[in-house]
Protein backbone atom coordinates (compact mmCIF):
# COMPACT_ATOMS: atom_id res chain seq x y z
CA UNK A 1 0.00 0.00 0.00
CA UNK A 2 2.79 2.40 0.91
CA UNK A 3 4.54 1.63 -2.39
CA UNK A 4 1.29 2.33 -4.26
CA UNK A 5 0.91 5.73 -2.52
CA UNK A 6 4.54 6.61 -3.30
CA UNK A 7 4.03 5.70 -6.94
CA UNK A 8 0.88 7.81 -7.19
CA UNK A 9 2.63 10.77 -5.56
CA UNK A 10 5.55 10.45 -7.95
CA UNK A 11 3.20 10.48 -10.95
CA UNK A 12 1.41 13.55 -9.56
CA UNK A 13 4.68 15.46 -9.00
CA UNK A 14 5.91 14.57 -12.49
CA UNK A 15 2.63 15.76 -14.04
CA UNK A 16 2.82 19.07 -12.19
CA UNK A 17 6.44 19.56 -13.23
CA UNK A 18 5.66 18.90 -16.89
CA UNK A 19 2.72 21.26 -16.67
CA UNK A 20 4.90 24.03 -15.24
CA UNK A 21 7.49 23.54 -17.94
CA UNK A 22 4.83 23.68 -20.66
CA UNK A 23 3.39 26.83 -19.14
CA UNK A 24 6.83 28.42 -19.01
CA UNK A 25 7.41 27.53 -22.64
CA UNK A 26 4.11 29.17 -23.60
CA UNK A 27 5.01 32.32 -21.64
CA UNK A 28 8.33 32.51 -23.46
CA UNK A 29 6.60 32.16 -26.79
CA UNK A 30 4.19 34.90 -25.82
CA UNK A 31 7.07 37.21 -24.90
CA UNK A 32 8.75 36.53 -28.21
CA UNK A 33 5.56 37.44 -29.98
CA UNK A 34 5.52 40.86 -28.30
CA UNK A 35 9.03 41.56 -29.63
CA UNK A 36 7.94 41.84 -33.24
CA UNK A 37 10.20 43.81 -35.54
CA UNK A 38 9.15 47.45 -35.36
CA UNK A 39 11.95 48.41 -37.75
CA UNK A 40 13.06 45.85 -40.37
CA UNK A 41 16.80 45.29 -40.25
CA UNK A 42 17.13 44.67 -44.00
CA UNK A 43 16.46 48.31 -44.89
CA UNK A 44 19.00 51.07 -45.48
CA UNK A 45 20.27 52.83 -42.36
CA UNK A 46 18.48 56.02 -43.38
CA UNK A 47 15.15 54.21 -43.55
CA UNK A 48 15.79 52.43 -40.28
CA UNK A 49 16.52 55.67 -38.45
CA UNK A 50 13.48 57.39 -39.96
CA UNK A 51 11.21 54.59 -38.80
CA UNK A 52 12.94 54.54 -35.41
CA UNK A 53 12.30 58.25 -34.93
CA UNK A 54 8.65 57.79 -35.84
CA UNK A 55 8.45 54.94 -33.32
CA UNK A 56 10.10 56.99 -30.57
CA UNK A 57 8.02 60.07 -31.26
CA UNK A 58 4.66 59.03 -32.79
CA UNK A 59 3.67 62.68 -32.52
CA UNK A 60 6.01 64.75 -34.76
CA UNK A 61 5.20 67.93 -32.84
CA UNK A 62 6.90 66.36 -29.81
CA UNK A 63 10.21 65.54 -31.46
CA UNK A 64 13.15 66.42 -29.21
CA UNK A 65 11.49 64.96 -26.12
CA UNK A 66 8.96 67.79 -25.84
CA UNK A 67 5.86 67.62 -23.65
CA UNK A 68 3.88 70.15 -25.66
CA UNK A 69 3.69 70.71 -29.44
CA UNK A 70 6.08 73.35 -30.70
CA UNK A 71 7.47 74.86 -33.88
CA UNK A 72 11.22 74.36 -33.64
CA UNK A 73 14.39 73.72 -35.60
CA UNK A 74 14.78 70.20 -34.22
CA UNK A 75 11.44 69.14 -35.65
CA UNK A 76 12.36 70.77 -38.93
CA UNK A 77 15.75 69.08 -39.07
CA UNK A 78 14.43 65.54 -38.55
CA UNK A 79 11.48 66.05 -40.88
CA UNK A 80 13.74 67.44 -43.61
CA UNK A 81 15.92 64.36 -43.25
CA UNK A 82 12.86 62.10 -43.46
CA UNK A 83 11.70 63.95 -46.58
CA UNK A 84 15.01 63.09 -48.24
CA UNK A 85 14.56 59.45 -47.22
CA UNK A 86 11.12 59.46 -48.85
CA UNK A 87 12.46 60.94 -52.06
CA UNK A 88 14.78 57.94 -52.41
CA UNK A 89 12.63 55.29 -50.73
CA UNK A 90 8.94 56.28 -50.99
CA UNK A 91 6.94 55.49 -47.85
CA UNK A 92 3.45 56.84 -47.28
CA UNK A 93 3.67 56.43 -43.50
CA UNK A 94 6.74 58.66 -43.38
CA UNK A 95 5.09 61.23 -45.64
CA UNK A 96 2.01 61.27 -43.42
CA UNK A 97 4.30 61.87 -40.45
CA UNK A 98 5.69 65.03 -42.04
CA UNK A 99 2.25 66.18 -43.12
CA UNK A 100 0.91 65.67 -39.60
CA UNK A 101 3.43 68.22 -38.32
CA UNK A 102 2.60 70.82 -40.95
CA UNK A 103 -1.13 70.19 -40.71
CA UNK A 104 -1.23 70.72 -36.95
CA UNK A 105 1.29 73.53 -36.63
CA UNK A 106 0.16 75.67 -39.57
CA UNK A 107 -3.39 76.99 -39.53
CA UNK A 108 -5.65 77.63 -42.52
CA UNK A 109 -4.71 81.32 -42.54
CA UNK A 110 -1.01 80.42 -42.60
CA UNK A 111 -0.33 81.41 -39.00
CA UNK A 112 2.14 79.17 -37.18
CA UNK A 113 1.31 77.80 -33.75
CA UNK A 114 3.82 78.67 -30.97
CA UNK A 115 5.88 80.85 -33.37
CA UNK A 116 6.48 84.52 -32.57
CA UNK A 117 7.99 86.63 -35.31
CA UNK A 118 8.98 89.31 -32.81
CA UNK A 119 11.52 86.98 -31.21
CA UNK A 120 13.61 87.18 -34.39
CA UNK A 121 15.02 83.74 -33.66
CA UNK A 122 16.96 82.24 -36.59
CA UNK A 123 16.37 78.74 -35.24
CA UNK A 124 12.68 79.06 -36.06
CA UNK A 125 13.37 79.34 -39.79
CA UNK A 126 14.56 75.73 -40.06
CA UNK A 127 11.10 74.16 -40.19
CA UNK A 128 10.60 76.18 -43.36
CA UNK A 129 12.39 73.42 -45.31
CA UNK A 130 9.74 70.86 -44.35
CA UNK A 131 7.04 73.45 -45.08
CA UNK A 132 8.40 74.01 -48.59
CA UNK A 133 8.45 70.25 -49.11
CA UNK A 134 4.77 70.05 -48.12
CA UNK A 135 3.86 72.97 -50.35
CA UNK A 136 5.55 71.28 -53.31
CA UNK A 137 3.61 68.08 -52.63
CA UNK A 138 0.20 69.57 -51.84
CA UNK A 139 0.00 73.09 -53.21
CA UNK A 140 -1.82 74.15 -50.04
CA UNK A 141 -1.64 77.94 -49.81
CA UNK A 142 -1.42 77.95 -46.02
CA UNK A 143 2.08 76.50 -46.36
CA UNK A 144 3.07 79.30 -48.74
CA UNK A 145 1.69 81.89 -46.30
CA UNK A 146 3.69 80.37 -43.47
CA UNK A 147 6.85 80.60 -45.55
CA UNK A 148 6.03 84.22 -46.36
CA UNK A 149 6.04 84.88 -42.63
CA UNK A 150 9.45 83.28 -42.21
CA UNK A 151 10.77 85.37 -45.09
CA UNK A 152 9.30 88.49 -43.47
CA UNK A 153 11.23 87.68 -40.30
CA UNK A 154 14.49 87.57 -42.23
CA UNK A 155 13.72 90.84 -43.99
CA UNK A 156 13.49 92.59 -40.63
CA UNK A 157 16.00 90.46 -38.68
CA UNK A 158 18.19 92.75 -36.53
CA UNK A 159 21.79 92.88 -37.78
CA UNK A 160 25.32 93.82 -36.83
CA UNK A 161 26.80 97.01 -38.25
CA UNK A 162 27.83 95.10 -41.40
CA UNK A 163 24.50 93.33 -41.93
CA UNK A 164 25.11 90.04 -40.13
CA UNK A 165 21.98 88.56 -38.59
CA UNK A 166 21.76 88.52 -34.81
CA UNK A 167 21.20 84.91 -33.79
CA UNK A 168 18.13 85.98 -31.81
CA UNK A 169 16.71 89.30 -30.71
CA UNK A 170 17.67 88.43 -27.14
CA UNK A 171 21.24 87.72 -28.29
CA UNK A 172 22.07 91.17 -29.70
CA UNK A 173 25.06 91.69 -32.00
CA UNK A 174 25.91 87.97 -31.88
CA UNK A 175 26.55 85.74 -34.89
CA UNK A 176 26.58 81.99 -34.19
CA UNK A 177 27.62 79.24 -36.59
CA UNK A 178 24.20 77.64 -36.10
CA UNK A 179 22.36 80.53 -37.69
CA UNK A 180 23.48 80.08 -41.30
CA UNK A 181 22.24 76.48 -41.34
CA UNK A 182 18.92 77.38 -39.73
CA UNK A 183 18.09 80.17 -42.17
CA UNK A 184 20.10 80.32 -45.36
CA UNK A 185 19.38 77.08 -47.27
CA UNK A 186 15.66 77.71 -46.79
CA UNK A 187 15.92 81.40 -47.68
CA UNK A 188 17.83 80.53 -50.86
CA UNK A 189 15.12 78.09 -51.99
CA UNK A 190 12.40 80.58 -51.07
CA UNK A 191 14.02 83.38 -53.08
CA UNK A 192 14.57 81.19 -56.15
CA UNK A 193 11.04 79.75 -56.00
CA UNK A 194 8.93 82.81 -55.21
CA UNK A 195 11.00 85.86 -56.18
CA UNK A 196 12.75 87.21 -59.25
CA UNK A 197 14.67 90.17 -60.58
CA UNK A 198 16.20 92.70 -58.24
CA UNK A 199 14.20 91.46 -55.23
CA UNK A 200 15.67 87.99 -55.63
CA UNK A 201 19.20 89.33 -56.10
CA UNK A 202 18.90 91.43 -52.96
CA UNK A 203 18.05 88.33 -50.90
CA UNK A 204 20.84 86.25 -52.45
CA UNK A 205 23.37 89.01 -51.79
CA UNK A 206 22.28 89.16 -48.15
CA UNK A 207 22.60 85.38 -47.84
CA UNK A 208 26.16 85.42 -49.16
CA UNK A 209 26.99 88.22 -46.73
CA UNK A 210 26.16 85.97 -43.78
CA UNK A 211 28.78 83.43 -44.87
CA UNK A 212 31.31 86.16 -45.67
CA UNK A 213 30.98 87.55 -42.15
CA UNK A 214 31.34 84.12 -40.53
CA UNK A 215 34.55 83.68 -42.51
CA UNK A 216 35.74 87.14 -41.54
CA UNK A 217 35.10 86.89 -37.81
CA UNK A 218 34.50 83.31 -36.62
CA UNK A 219 37.28 81.52 -38.50
CA UNK A 220 40.61 80.95 -36.77
CA UNK A 221 43.43 81.55 -39.29
CA UNK A 222 45.84 79.25 -37.44
CA UNK A 223 43.74 76.06 -37.35
CA UNK A 224 41.09 76.76 -39.99
CA UNK A 225 38.47 75.89 -37.35
CA UNK A 226 35.58 78.17 -36.42
CA UNK A 227 34.65 79.59 -33.05
CA UNK A 228 31.04 78.98 -32.05
CA UNK A 229 30.06 82.62 -31.55
CA UNK A 230 31.16 86.20 -32.22
CA UNK A 231 29.87 89.22 -30.33
CA UNK A 232 30.38 92.49 -32.18
CA UNK A 233 29.61 94.48 -29.02
CA UNK A 234 32.12 92.55 -26.85
CA UNK A 235 29.61 92.83 -24.03
CA UNK A 236 29.11 89.13 -23.36
CA UNK A 237 31.18 87.45 -20.67
CA UNK A 238 31.90 84.59 -23.05
CA UNK A 239 33.39 86.98 -25.63
CA UNK A 240 37.09 87.80 -25.83
CA UNK A 241 37.59 91.50 -25.06
CA UNK A 242 39.65 92.07 -28.20
CA UNK A 243 38.16 89.73 -30.80
CA UNK A 244 34.61 89.25 -29.51
CA UNK A 245 34.99 85.51 -30.08
CA UNK A 246 33.91 82.65 -27.85
CA UNK A 247 36.63 80.45 -26.39
CA UNK A 248 36.37 77.05 -28.06
CA UNK A 249 35.87 75.02 -31.20
CA UNK A 250 32.66 73.13 -30.48
CA UNK A 251 32.05 70.10 -32.66
CA UNK A 252 28.35 70.61 -33.40
CA UNK A 253 28.77 74.34 -33.87
CA UNK A 254 31.16 73.64 -36.69
CA UNK A 255 28.90 70.84 -37.89
CA UNK A 256 26.06 73.30 -38.44
CA UNK A 257 28.29 75.46 -40.58
CA UNK A 258 29.52 72.60 -42.76
CA UNK A 259 25.99 71.39 -43.42
CA UNK A 260 24.95 74.94 -44.29
CA UNK A 261 27.67 75.11 -46.95
CA UNK A 262 26.86 71.83 -48.69
CA UNK A 263 23.10 72.36 -48.48
CA UNK A 264 23.07 75.90 -49.83
CA UNK A 265 25.24 74.89 -52.78
CA UNK A 266 22.44 72.57 -53.89
CA UNK A 267 20.47 75.63 -54.91
CA UNK A 268 22.62 78.75 -55.01
CA UNK A 269 22.99 80.05 -58.59
CA UNK A 270 26.42 79.30 -60.07
CA UNK A 271 26.36 82.58 -61.94
CA UNK A 272 26.19 84.58 -58.70
CA UNK A 273 29.51 86.14 -57.70
CA UNK A 274 29.32 84.50 -54.28
CA UNK A 275 29.01 80.91 -55.52
CA UNK A 276 32.73 80.28 -55.92
CA UNK A 277 33.38 81.82 -52.51
CA UNK A 278 31.01 79.29 -50.94
CA UNK A 279 32.91 76.46 -52.63
CA UNK A 280 36.23 77.84 -51.42
CA UNK A 281 34.88 78.15 -47.88
CA UNK A 282 33.83 74.49 -47.99
CA UNK A 283 37.24 73.37 -49.23
CA UNK A 284 39.03 75.19 -46.43
CA UNK A 285 36.54 73.81 -43.91
CA UNK A 286 37.08 70.23 -45.08
CA UNK A 287 40.86 70.58 -44.91
CA UNK A 288 40.55 71.79 -41.32
CA UNK A 289 38.21 69.14 -39.91
CA UNK A 290 40.05 66.10 -41.26
CA UNK A 291 43.10 67.14 -39.21
CA UNK A 292 41.08 66.59 -36.04
CA UNK A 293 39.40 63.29 -36.95
CA UNK A 294 40.16 60.67 -34.30
CA UNK A 295 41.61 57.29 -35.21
CA UNK A 296 38.16 55.81 -34.53
CA UNK A 297 36.80 57.94 -37.37
CA UNK A 298 34.81 60.16 -35.01
CA UNK A 299 35.38 63.65 -33.62
CA UNK A 300 35.61 65.05 -30.09
CA UNK A 301 33.10 67.37 -28.43
CA UNK A 302 35.78 70.07 -28.19
CA UNK A 303 37.57 69.49 -31.45
CA UNK A 304 41.16 70.44 -30.76
CA UNK A 305 41.60 69.04 -27.25
CA UNK A 306 41.37 65.23 -27.58
CA UNK A 307 43.77 64.57 -24.71
CA UNK A 308 42.12 66.87 -22.19
CA UNK A 309 40.37 65.07 -19.35
CA UNK A 310 36.61 64.94 -19.70
CA UNK A 311 36.51 65.44 -23.46
CA UNK A 312 34.62 62.72 -25.32
CA UNK A 313 33.84 61.40 -28.78
CA UNK A 314 30.51 62.96 -29.72
CA UNK A 315 27.85 61.70 -32.13
CA UNK A 316 26.05 64.78 -33.49
CA UNK A 317 29.14 66.62 -34.69
CA UNK A 318 30.57 63.39 -36.11
CA UNK A 319 27.39 62.75 -38.13
CA UNK A 320 27.45 66.32 -39.44
CA UNK A 321 31.10 66.17 -40.50
CA UNK A 322 30.59 62.79 -42.16
CA UNK A 323 27.63 64.12 -44.12
CA UNK A 324 29.41 67.31 -45.15
CA UNK A 325 32.46 65.46 -46.47
CA UNK A 326 30.42 62.79 -48.29
CA UNK A 327 28.08 65.25 -49.94
CA UNK A 328 30.93 67.60 -50.80
CA UNK A 329 32.59 64.81 -52.76
CA UNK A 330 29.37 63.52 -54.33
CA UNK A 331 28.50 66.98 -55.61
CA UNK A 332 31.99 67.63 -56.92
CA UNK A 333 32.85 70.48 -54.55
CA UNK A 334 35.59 68.49 -52.80
CA UNK A 335 38.35 66.27 -54.12
CA UNK A 336 37.50 62.56 -54.17
CA UNK A 337 40.20 61.91 -51.56
CA UNK A 338 37.88 63.32 -48.90
CA UNK A 339 35.51 60.38 -49.33
CA UNK A 340 37.91 58.16 -47.39
CA UNK A 341 37.46 60.42 -44.36
CA UNK A 342 33.67 60.27 -44.77
CA UNK A 343 33.75 56.48 -44.96
CA UNK A 344 35.95 56.35 -41.87
CA UNK A 345 33.54 58.68 -40.10
CA UNK A 346 30.61 56.47 -40.99
CA UNK A 347 32.29 53.35 -39.67
CA UNK A 348 33.15 55.27 -36.52
CA UNK A 349 29.50 56.17 -36.04
CA UNK A 350 28.48 52.52 -36.29
CA UNK A 351 31.27 51.34 -34.00
CA UNK A 352 31.09 54.04 -31.35
CA UNK A 353 27.53 55.31 -31.25
CA UNK A 354 24.95 52.95 -32.77
CA UNK A 355 22.99 50.29 -30.90
CA UNK A 356 20.01 48.31 -32.18
CA UNK A 357 17.22 47.02 -29.96
CA UNK A 358 15.68 43.57 -30.32
CA UNK A 359 12.70 45.09 -32.14
CA UNK A 360 15.01 46.69 -34.70
CA UNK A 361 14.81 50.25 -33.36
CA UNK A 362 18.09 52.09 -33.98
CA UNK A 363 19.65 54.29 -31.30
CA UNK A 364 22.30 56.97 -31.75
CA UNK A 365 24.15 57.31 -28.45
CA UNK A 366 26.59 59.82 -26.94
CA UNK A 367 24.88 62.92 -28.29
CA UNK A 368 25.51 66.30 -26.68
CA UNK A 369 21.98 67.26 -25.71
CA UNK A 370 22.29 71.02 -25.89
CA UNK A 371 24.90 73.76 -25.86
CA UNK A 372 24.86 77.49 -26.42
CA UNK A 373 26.24 80.80 -25.23
CA UNK A 374 24.91 83.29 -22.70
CA UNK A 375 21.30 82.98 -21.58
CA UNK A 376 20.02 82.10 -18.13
CA UNK A 377 21.60 80.12 -16.51
CA UNK A 378 24.65 81.65 -18.14
CA UNK A 379 26.69 79.54 -20.57
CA UNK A 380 30.27 80.77 -20.72
CA UNK A 381 31.53 78.66 -23.63
CA UNK A 382 34.41 77.24 -21.58
CA UNK A 383 35.82 73.76 -22.05
CA UNK A 384 34.21 72.68 -18.79
CA UNK A 385 30.87 74.01 -19.97
CA UNK A 386 30.88 72.01 -23.21
CA UNK A 387 31.91 68.71 -21.65
CA UNK A 388 29.41 68.96 -18.79
CA UNK A 389 26.25 69.57 -20.78
CA UNK A 390 23.84 66.63 -20.84
CA UNK A 391 24.78 63.59 -22.96
CA UNK A 392 21.83 61.56 -24.22
CA UNK A 393 20.71 59.13 -26.89
CA UNK A 394 18.70 59.93 -30.00
CA UNK A 395 19.02 63.67 -29.90
CA UNK A 396 17.39 64.95 -33.13
CA UNK A 397 20.45 67.09 -33.82
CA UNK A 398 22.20 63.77 -34.37
CA UNK A 399 19.51 61.53 -35.83
CA UNK A 400 18.76 64.02 -38.61
CA UNK A 401 22.38 64.32 -39.79
CA UNK A 402 22.76 60.55 -39.39
CA UNK A 403 20.05 60.12 -42.03
CA UNK A 404 21.71 62.74 -44.24
CA UNK A 405 25.03 60.90 -44.02
CA UNK A 406 23.50 57.47 -44.59
CA UNK A 407 21.82 58.72 -47.78
CA UNK A 408 24.98 60.32 -49.15
CA UNK A 409 27.00 57.18 -48.49
CA UNK A 410 24.19 54.86 -49.64
CA UNK A 411 24.58 52.77 -46.50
Amino acid sequence: MNNLIKTCLSILVLSLTIGCKETKREDTASNNETKEQVVPTDLKWSQRMALSEMHRFPDPTLLDFQKEPRWSYTNGLVLQAISRVIEKYPDSSLYNYIYDYGNRMINEDGSINTYKIGNYNLDMIKSGDATLYLFDKTGEQRFKKAMDTLHAQLVDQPTTSEGGYWHKKRYPYQMWLDGVFMAEPFHTKYALTFMDGEAQKKVLDKIILQFDLIEKYNKDPKTGLYFHGWDESREQRWADAKTGLSQNFWSRGMGWYGMALVDILDHFPKEHAGYERLVSYLKGYAEAIIKYQDQTGTWYQVLNMPEREGNYLEATGTAMFTYTLAKGVNKGYLDKSFMAYAEKGWQGILDQFISVEENGVVNLNKCCGVAGLGGDPYRDGSFDYYINEIIRSNDPKGTGPFMFAALELNK
